[in-house]
Formats: C-alpha cells, sequence, structure tokens
C-alpha cells in the first residue's frame, strides 16, 4: 500500500455512534474518511451532522472578527497577508481605540452574534497593548452582552491569566497544521509555542479555541495528525479555515483547494472532536463556494461578515443560509 493511504473500508454510520461514545478515530480511519469517493460524500456528511446534533442540535453560532491591530506581525507565516514576509495592500494599523473596540462589540451582538472576536498581529503581546486589551474587554463586558475571545498571539507569562481576570471567555491561537508540516509555513516560532500557548490559556481557566487551515500543501496524514492533537489538547473550539492565497505571500501561487475535500476534512474533525464547536472559517466563501450550506451538516458555528484581511458573506445573507437550511440561531 502506498504511505499515507488506505484500503479499509468504513461503516460511516458505526463511526458517528462510536464517536458519540467517545471512541476516537484511529489514523487509518481518518485516512479513510478523507479518501473516501466523492460519490459517498452525502452518507459521510450525514454520519457527521449525527453527530452534530447529538451535541449541539440544529443551533447555529454566529462569531464576528474584529482585527484590532492589523499588518503589523513580525512572524513569516507563509500564508499570512499581515506577516512581515508579505508584500500585499495591507492596511496596518497599530491598536485600535477602546472606543472603537466596544463600537465593534456593539454592532456584532445586533447582527447576532454569539462571540466577538478581537484578534491582533503580534508575535508577543507587548504590556502596554495586552493592559489595554484588558481594559477594553472590562469595558465591553459592562456594556454588551456578549461572549469574548481574544487572539494576540503567543502568550507569555500570566498573560493567560490576566486576560482571563478581564472577562475574557476564550482565547485562540491555531496550530494551523500538523507538527510535520509546520515548518514548511512557519520558521519564526516553533509548533510547541502553539502549543505552550493553548496550554497556558487552559490552565487560566480561558476556554481555548484553535484550529488549522485545509489546502497548504499538507498530506492527508497531515490532516489526520491535526485532527487528533486538537482532540489531545482538549479545545473547546476549532475553526477550520480553508485556504485562500492572497497576494504577496510566498503562497500566493498555489490553488485553493477542492470544495468536496474541504467538506470531508470538516466531517474528519467532527468525528474526532464529537463535542467542539466546530467553525466553518476562513476562506469559506471563496473556497466552498456553492456548498457553503453542506458545511453546517459537519460544523455548528460558522464567521459571518468577514475575517482578518479579506471580506465575507453579508451577516443577512448567512442568516438566510440558515433559516433555508431549518438550522436556528443561537443568540
Amino acid at each position: 500500500m502506498v504511505p499515507g493511504t488506505t484500503n479499509i473500508s468504513l461503516d460511516f454510520d458505526e463511526l458517528a455512534r462510536r464517536s458519540i461514545d467517545g471512541i476516537v478515530p484511529s489514523s487509518e480511519e481518518g485516512l479513510a474518511v478523507l479518501q473516501s469517493d466523492d460519490d459517498q460524500l452525502l452518507d459521510l456528511l450525514a454520519a457527521a451532522y449525527r453527530v452534530r446534533r447529538h451535541f449541539w442540535g440544529n443551533r447555529v453560532l454566529l462569531h464576528i472578527l474584529e482585527n484590532v491591530r492589523s499588518g503589523l506581525c513580525s512572524e513569516d507565516c507563509a500564508f499570512c497577508s499581515q506577516s512581515r514576509v508579505a508584500t500585499g495592500d495591507v492596511e496596518r494599523k497599530e491598536l485600535i481605540s477602546r472606543e472603537q473596540m466596544i463600537q465593534a462589540a456593539r454592532l456584532a451582538k445586533e447582527a447576532g452574534a454569539h462571540r466577538f472576536c478581537m484578534v491582533g498581529s503580534y508575535r508577543v503581546p507587548g504590556s502596554r497593548d495586552l493592559d489595554e486589551i484588558c481594559e477594553s474587554v472590562r469595558a465591553i463586558k459592562s456594556e454588551v452582552d456578549i461572549r469574548i475571545c481574544v487572539s494576540m498571539g503567543i502568550l507569555q507569562g500570566d498573560q493567560a491569566l490576566k486576560l482571563k481576570e478581564a472577562g475574557a471567555d476564550r482565547y485562540n491561537h491555531n496550530l494551523e497544521t500538523s507538527r510535520a508540516h509546520f515548518g514548511a509555513l512557519c520558521t519564526t516560532h516553533t509548533y510547541d509555542d502553539r502549543v505552550h500557548t493553548i496550554e497556558l490559556a487552559h490552565e487560566a481557566g480561558l476556554d481555548t479555541c484553535c484550529g488549522g487551515i485545509v489546502g497548504t500543501g499538507e498530506s492527508d496524514e497531515d490532516l489526520v495528525a491535526m485532527a487528533l492533537e486538537l482532540r489531545r489538547l482538549q479545545v473547546a473550539s476549532i475553526p477550520v479555515n480553508f485556504f485562500d492565497p492572497r497576494p504577496g505571500t510566498p503562497l500566493e501561487d498555489a490553488l485553493r483547494p477542492d470544495p468536496r475535500r474541504c467538506l470531508k476534512v470538516l466531517c474528519l474533525v467532527r468525528f474526532c472532536n464529537p463535542s467542539g464547536d466546530i467553525r466553518a472559517a476562513g476562506g469559506r466563501e471563496a473556497t466552498l463556494r456553492s456548498l457553503q450550506p453542506m458545511a453546517l451538516y459537519p460544523c455548528n458555528s460558522m464567521f459571518t461578515r468577514g475575517y482578518l484581511t479579506t471580506a465575507g458573506n453579508d451577516d443577512d445573507e448567512d442568516l438566510q443560509m440558515i433559516r433555508d437550511l431549518g438550522f436556528e440561531l443561537e443568540r
């Protein structure tokens, strides 16, 4: 057998039952999900939906992002338009004001968002910016009834604890890919730096948000390894991004991943993390295209209104999609 392939035949319904019961799929079963025939896709989605429905019913959570510090990251992540090696036309701005953050949170709440995500381009947040983010979180919590996720890069020392004490509910720092593939995407920090940040957030009592990207040249084995590592880390929320090449980045000439493959990855992540808040994230519109509604069978949440440097669907369009599917928005 060729390395990275499997010849086992999967019973998707049995895989769903075992996932609900807490039995982790094997690496070979994960490969079989990704390598299943396209004519099995509806059966695969139906099985993943059984798991999603068991833990989340037909509820859908909307998340809205605000880029609070744009284009100023010192890292060299090959996929990112905000990295120091990117040359594209991306807005570069220091930390926005507290009043702007409060207003953005208020607008997110009015749009039906379950969670407001404050994201800044940092390697490690400086003490001044961290303090300002903490004060902004306190102000938002006093004025807007919304959950808050913060993402400011690698955490050190007591930074996670400070965010928790300020009222942040969750911290995001993505693995992006497997340990084996990570070096092809970034050289200025390590995979273990990312894992350690998630562990610090856990220790501080924060929920953790941690996911990855599909389509950066990774193998099926890399995707399976990432899904199982997320299970090991016991992350609460998993955003699955779909690679949408950005001008001026080292990967600008790469192709977008196939939409059917993306749906299979979402099913894999659901089987490996059955109770997780699994989110259709960046690149959803450009990559899934007309298959976007199918993502909500394995996923229970999604970003709306766009991402850090790219536009997305208008929230009215996403709300209509949720209604058309017969799902229910959880406010």
